[in-house]
């Protein structure tokens, strides 16, 4: 007994003893481990991230400016602060040295403000006092480069990793992006080619396309000649617009640009109404674009068929002067944008016309992935029904059936692909045919109008300067498309992840069912006092000589049970109000008891049963040793 007494205290010290040593080297030595168990692992770096880390060669500054002190109070800022703050240390953690990272509190008043406001951050207004804070993130590089995020929108979560990444990216890879441009259609402005502008004393010079003009103001852009063979070795991605009768030693070099790792932006159209030169010949065809046998050599079919949409289709002005539905003039919404896709998930419109449509090729070795699509209300029409009916669209609307089926209208093609060539067409100076790729990267638009300003944008001159005023997000489409395949390939893999709030999903579905039954007694209320309305109408037509309400004994008792049936229906009103509230405070409540009580005590009981048994078994060694 007396043994036992004095083991007691050194037991308890021993364990006092290993707590605390266990708390030192879980510090010292496990102070960057983190174990993710949340959905999506918002909070780890998916690999693409890590390979560009991995490529850094030279140290990065990032300089997070988080208003902390200013954002008291403001639970929803400052839980996403801390989830921006959690990431950066993971790109930190796997910069490998490359990344120095340094939280700032910009205070009101001080040199910190000051070198937000001077690296360009958003300073977002709070109150009516003029206060403002910030949430952004500046980058700077060996050679003084700089990059900022001026503000962290909590609306573009699913973005935040990708976004930080391209940062990271840019920094590490200052050389300006180039571009290449190769279209049929006017897109650099330049003489009208309709000779009917000219009889009508017309503006003789096209002005450059507004998408042209914002791609040069971030990219070094080149617009190549209609009829180039080859494209230049120092463009890293190409955009092609409209590729009508494109020659063979053409699409070679298109294919040739693809397979060698190049990226490509493709625009094509079954029925182009943008091109002037089909306008004035009359002919549907002469409108179309396609690149035949490439696409298809590359897992990916192309539709030359146009894609109607009774949800989607725009109103218009029709030519009886009345506002109406064009189903080939499609605006997509969030609803038939891909909200996973990194290049689409901040759009929220996107206008185009005439549409064609995508479909992945039987036994493609690439992954086509939808970006944008039509809604189900749709089907198909060929280019001449569709001709035709340009000068009445609401022709396009008689006997329309829908297949049924979402059309996927713009899509990203990549991985691995053969050469739509054999070898390289006859006469065609080339050192070297490359016969597959291990991972194109290729976007594909079945749409050229969707570039046009008439559909996106409007100019609008403010003292001799034009000010472009987007309506609609196709502009952004594009810069996101070309701004996504500049970056690396595993820039690329980097896609838009979960959120850190996630809603109460039984609270939700709880509300809503209440709230069903409350509009259902609501209009059930209201009917009937709609009909109340109308009794006492008639009983005011009945007024008598004197001017007084005469009223029967049988109305007066309806009216009596009207107002009890009123009286009702409005404590039932408040009965299902009571209910929901009800609902949701027992739900809460039993969220509170599990996370408090049950699960706490189960981890107990769990951890006692992993003693005991780990306790019975050293027990065991030992009277085996005796």
């Amino acid at each position: 007994m007396k043994s036992n007494n004095v083991s007691m205290p050194v037991a308890l010290g021993a364990i006092a003893i290993s707590f605390f040593a266990l708390v030192f080297f879980n510090n010292v030595l496990f102070d960057k481990a983190r174990l993710d168990l949340t959905q999506g692992q918002i909070y780890t770096v998916s690999d693409g991230t890590k390979a560009v880390l991995a490529d850094i060669e030279e140290p990065l500054n990032l300089y997070f400016f988080y208003s902390n002190k200013a954002t008291e109070g403001m639970t929803t800022i400052r839980n996403y602060a801390s989830r921006v703050q959690s990431l950066l240390e993971e790109y930190e953690r796997f910069g490998a040295g490359n990344i120095n990272l340094q939280i700032i509190d910009p205070e009101p008043f001080s040199e910190s403000e000051d070198l937000a406001a001077e690296y360009g951050l958003t300073a977002a207004p709070i109150g009516n006092l003029g206060d403002s804070i910030y949430l952004g993130l500046a980058g700077s590089n060996a050679l003084d480069d700089t990059e900022i995020i001026a503000f962290f929108d909590p609306s573009q979560e699913q973005l935040l990793e990708y976004e930080i990444s391209k940062l990271i990216y840019r920094l590490a890879n200052p050389e300006p992006v180039k571009i290449a441009v190769l279209s049929s259609l006017p897109v650099a402005g330049g003489p009208n080619p309709n000779p009917m502008a000219m009889q009508m004393g017309q503006q003789q010079t096209l002005p450059e396309w507004a998408v042209l003009t914002q791609l040069k103001q971030l990219y070094q852009v080149e617009v190549l000649n209609s009829d180039v063979e080859s494209v230049p070795t120092d463009i890293e991605t190409l955009i092609l617009i409209h590729p009508k009768d494109l020659s063979e030693a053409q699409r070679y070099a298109i294919d040739q640009f693809v397979m060698a790792g190049g990226k490509l932006l493709a625009f094509i159209d079954p029925y182009a109404e943008s091109d002037n030169q089909a306008a004035m010949m009359g002919m549907a065809q002469a409108s179309v674009s396609d690149l035949p046998g490439v696409l298809s050599a590359w897992g990916v079919d192309y539709d030359q068929q146009i894609v109607l949409d009774a949800a989607k289709g725009l109103e218009i002005r029709m030519p009886s002067g009345l506002p109406g539905r064009h189903m080939g003039y499609i605006g997509l919404d969030q609803d038939t944008i891909d909200p996973t896709s990194v290049v689409t998930a901040s759009l929220s419109s996107i206008n185009g016309a005439s549409f064609g449509h995508f479909t992945a090729a039987e036994n493609a070795t690439t992954q086509f992935s939808p970006m944008l699509f039509s809604s189900q209300q749709s089907k198909l029409t060929d280019g001449s029904s569709y001709s035709m009916a340009m000068q009445n669209p609401e022709v396009l609307a008689q006997g329309f059936a829908s297949t049924g089926i979402a059309y996927a209208l713009a899509g990203k093609l990549t991985g691995p692909a053969q050469s739509s060539f054999e070898q390289p067409p006859e006469g065609y100076q080339t050192d070297a045919h490359i016969a597959s790729a291990e991972n194109i990267q290729v976007m594909l638009v079945a749409d050229t109008d969707i570039l046009t300003d008439r559909l996106w944008v409007q100019a609008a001159n403010f003292f001799g300067q034009t000010i472009l005023q987007p309506f609609a997000n196709n502009g952004d489409f594009v810069i996101n498309a070309v701004d996504h395949l500049a970056g690396s390939t595993e820039l690329m893999s980097v896609r838009g992840k979960g959120v850190y709030q996630r809603p109460f999903e039984v609270v939700e579905a709880l509300a809503v069912e209440a709230e069903a039954k409350f509009r259902e007694q609501e209009e059930r209320l209201q009917a009937q006092l709609e009909q109340t309305e109308m009794q006492l109408a008639q009983l005011q037509s009945q007024q008598g000589d004197a001017g007084a309400l005469v009223l029967s004994a049988e109305q007066e008792q309806a009216i009596e049970q009207f107002m009890e049936q009123k009286l009702q229906i409005r404590k039932e009103l408040r009965e299902v109000r009571h209910q929901l509230d009800k609902d949701i405070e027992r739900l809460g409540t039993w969220v509170k008891v599990l996370n408090i009580a049950v699960f706490p005590l189960l981890l107990t009981f769990f951890l006692a049963l992993v003693a005991g048994l780990k306790k019975r078994r050293l027990l065991a060694q030992y009277q085996g040793g005796e």
